[in-house]
Order: C-alpha cells, then structure tokens, then sequence
C-alpha cells in the first residue's frame, strides 16, 4: 500500500504512444492558465462580503495572510512539478514520496474537489447569463433554469456551458490555452477598469477604523460549528486582529485553483522552468488584484453599509455609477468560463494519471491519436459534471472544495521533506528555499486553516475518503501496474 513510483518510472510512463500528452505550453500559458482559474466572480463579491462581516478595511491583510499561505505551498508544488514534470499534480507527487496509498486518497480527493467545483461555478455562470438575458427581455422556462428560491429544475445553460469546453478541451490544448487568454484578458481589462474607476471614488474617512474593534460572535451549535472551537472550546470574533486571520480561512477560497497549473506539467515544453514560473507568476498577480479590489470596495463606502451580495457593484450604484455594476455583471460571468474550464482540465488529467497507473481501469488513459488530449477522461468526467450542474443547487458547500485544497496543501508539503531525504540526488531546476522550515509552514498553516471549517464538512471529507478507501482496496490495488510490476520482479 505504501509502495513508491521512482520519479524515473513516472517520466518513462509518459512516453508510451498511446498514453503520451502532446507538449504545447509556455510559461505565459500556464500564468495565464493560473489567473484565469484563480480570478472569478469572488474578486467582485467575497471582498465586500467579508470586508462587511468580518474584518473591515483590513480585508486587504486576510488576502495577504491567505496569499501567503499559497505561496508557502506554491513554493511546494513548484518544486515537485519541475522535478517530476507528470501529469496528475499533488497525485503524482505523492505517488513518488508518501506511496500508493496516500497518492490514492489524494487523487480521489481531488476529483471530488474540482468536480464539485466546477459544477458550482457552471450554474454561478448560468445565473449572470440569465441575468443579461433578462435585462434583454429574454427568459428560459422555469423548468430550465435551475434548482432555486424553492423549486427544483434543470440548468440547461450550465449543462450547455460545460460540454462545450469539454469539447474544446479534446481538441487540444493550446486551443485551450488560446481561449482562455482571450478570456482572461477580457476578465483582467474589466478587474482593472474597475479598480482604476474606484480609485477616484475612494474617500478617506471610510478606512477608518482600519481594524474595526472585535466583537465575539455566538457560539455555534453541532456540526455547524468550526472544528476548532468544537476541539478547543473557545468561541470566534469577528474584526479585530482575530477577525483578520479568521477572514483570511474564508478568503482562501478565493485563491483555490493556482495548484491546477501543476497538473498541467506533462504538456509543458519546459516543465523545470516554466511550471514554476507559471504558478508562482499567477499567484502573485492574482494576490495584487484582490488586494487592490478590496482597498477600493471599503474605501467606496463603508465597510457596515456594502451588500453582500454585489458589494462592488452597488458601491457604484450608490455613487451614481451603473455603467460600471453592469461591468462587473459582464466581467464575471466572462470570467466564469474560463475558471470551468481548467477546473474540467485539471480534474481530467488526475484521472488520467491514475488510469494510466492502473488504479482505475486503463481504457482512460488512451490520448487522441491526432490531438494529444486524454479525450475519453475528459469526455466521462465533462459529461458527469455537466449533468451534476444541471441538477446543482448553487448553495453547494464550498467548504468541502476548500478542505480537499487543503489536504492537497499538506500531501504536497510533507512529500517535498520525504523526497528531499530519499532521493537527494534528483535534478531539482527548482528548490523549495528553507527545507524543512517553508514546508512545515505551509503543513501548519493549512492545518489550521482547515480546523477553521464547520464539523460537517469534515464529515462529509470522511465519508468521501471512506468511500476512495474501498474503491481502491476492491480495485486499484490489484490492477496498479507498479504492483503488477513488483509481482512480476518476485516472480523472475
């Protein structure tokens, strides 16, 4: 169960005709790939929301706190992604340093985290889309339009949206990587319209307090309540210093998305330079924007009167601005499509790495003869979360996204140490600075980060994993090619 696969056995699985990816990327790809899954619709609503709730002006420091989190583990998966340039990213790694067993759990646990993700940001897209339609005087059916407000539908705009990028995402990846430029520099032109627009809006006054006093909030009751004060026993505040590192656990979410870059490695021209480049490039401007967004939104209006449900954009309607709210709306749901389709890029190619190592069945780790692309991963999984959006309500929990993050965060980080130790004679274009200290960091900091999240999502984590232990104690192990091999070496 514990049984590593040499880093060597990884490169040499990815030559194999029928199971090789075409390699096609640049470091501008994989930065644009970075930020056009890391900026969405949060850049314009999560800023406000917490600004509002729980830290005030000092929002801009929680996306700090949670930018450097990243980047504890960035600098992580930056190492592991130029040394063992495979698709399937905190999977892969984990196969080479933590075993077969932990790379199990971690590639299911990152099938559900982008599957679930994508379907959430395909009916969050479905409903700006709705909206500029009615604006238009263009309505779908009820029966069309979703699970919402109480009755149950079918989301046919999601449904649409997510089989036609899974289309474009079998037909290659630099097609790929050319639609999502183009819809990342729309998305990037409107985030910097609007800070620069806001910027002349901004009046002093409402920065202050910076770092509002703190105010304890009731005591959570059950599974609702964050594991840590369920362990520990003590109740959270909102604003002050603590209300600041506890926006910072809510804000991560924003920043999810920057380890998909990893994934994509494998088709890469020049993994060793370039994948590292990629993420911490897209992390870093990533990071600015928010910072910047949030610094306009609560010097707009004060952080007590923003809404929570369009902060941004009604801070430009109270100051008699619509032109811009209807910017946002745009702005977003843009940049809505190109976080779905590297969440559907990513989640594919760690089912791919894992059917190509024989944990699940083989017939999808096949690639197209003429594109290069794991077509029958990508056509499976894009057809099931295209349904799951369809019949996704968008209250699904986020936190659950956010922990299986997470989990990721810590595999990668104690993998770096393990591997740093077993093979220290590997080519490394890139070195993690300060081993073992940058990696236990990034292992306590997501530690806590998730002991920040409800009881219930654990829950629900633990049943997920249940469920990956079986599947693969029924299947994977018998079928991985790396025991297959192990048996056949003891045999001879």
């Amino acid at each position: 169960m514990f049984r590593t696969k040499t880093v060597e056995q990884s490169i040499l699985d990815t030559e194999e005709p029928e199971h090789a990816l075409k390699k096609s990327l640049s470091a501008l790809d994989l930065t644009v790939f970075g930020v056009g899954v890391v900026i969405g619709t949060g850049i314009f609503v999560l800023t406000g929301k917490i600004a509002k709730e729980q830290a005030g002006p000092a929002v801009a420091v929680s996306f700090v706190v949670a930018g450097v989190v990243c980047a504890l583990a960035a600098l992580c998966y930056a190492e592991f992604a130029s040394t063992v340039p495979v698709a399937g990213s905190a999977y892969t790694f984990s196969y080479a340093s933590l075993g077969e067993l932990p790379a199990w759990i971690i590639g299911w646990d990152l099938i559900l985290e982008l599957a679930l993700g994508c379907a959430v940001v395909a009916v969050g897209w479905s409903g700006y889309v709705r909206e500029l339609l009615g604006g238009a005087g263009w309505q779908l059916p009820t029966i069309l339009s979703g699970t919402h407000e109480g009755h149950f539908g079918f989301d046919l705009l999601a449904c649409i949206l997510v089989l036609v990028l899974t289309g474009i995402l079998v037909l290659g990846m630099k097609l790929s990587s050319r639609v999502t430029a183009v819809v990342v520099g729309i998305k990037v032109t409107v985030v910097l319209l609007v800070i620069i627009a806001g910027v002349f809006m901004i009046t002093g006054a409402n920065y202050e307090p910076f770092v509002p006093p703190s105010k304890p909030t009731a005591a959570g009751g059950g599974l609702s309540a964050p594991l840590a004060e369920l362990m520990f026993g003590f109740t959270p505040s909102t604003f002050g210093v603590m209300g600041i590192f506890a926006a910072a656990a809510v804000v991560f979410f924003a920043f999810i998305g920057f380890d998909i870059v990893a994934t994509a490695a494998e088709e890469t021209r020049n993994p060793q330079r370039d994948v590292p480049r990629g993420i911490l490039g897209s992390l870093a401007i990533c990071t600015v924007l928010y910072v910047a967004v949030s610094v306009v939104v609560t010097g707009m209006e004060k952080y007590s009167k923003l809404s929570t449900d369009a902060p941004l954009a009604d801070a430009f309607k109270d100051l008699g601005h619509p032109f811009f709210a209807d910017l946002i709306s745009f702005g977003a749901a843009v940049g809505l499509t190109s976080v779905c389709l590297i969440l559907l890029l990513g989640q594919s190619r760690v089912f791919f790495a894992m059917s190509r190592d024989g944990l699940l069945p083989r017939v999808f780790s096949r690639s197209h003869p003429r594109y290069g692309t794991p077509y029958r991963s990508t056509i499976v999984l894009g057809v099931v979360v295209a349904i799951a959006s369809g019949f996704t309500s968008i209250d699904v929990l986020a936190e659950l996204v956010n922990i299986g993050t997470l989990f990721a965060f810590v595999v990668v980080a104690v993998g770096v140490i393990i591997l740093r130790r077993a093979r220290p004679d590997l080519p490394r274009s890139f070195r993690t600075p300060w081993v073992p200290v940058v990696p236990v960091l990034s292992v306590l900091a997501s530690l806590w980060l998730m002991l920040n999240l409800p009881a219930e999502t654990w829950v629900r984590f633990g049943i997920w994993m249940a469920a990956g232990f079986v599947i693969y104690f029924l299947y994977g192990r018998s079928h991985s090619r790396l025991g297959i091999r192990n048996r056949q070496a003891a045999r001879d």
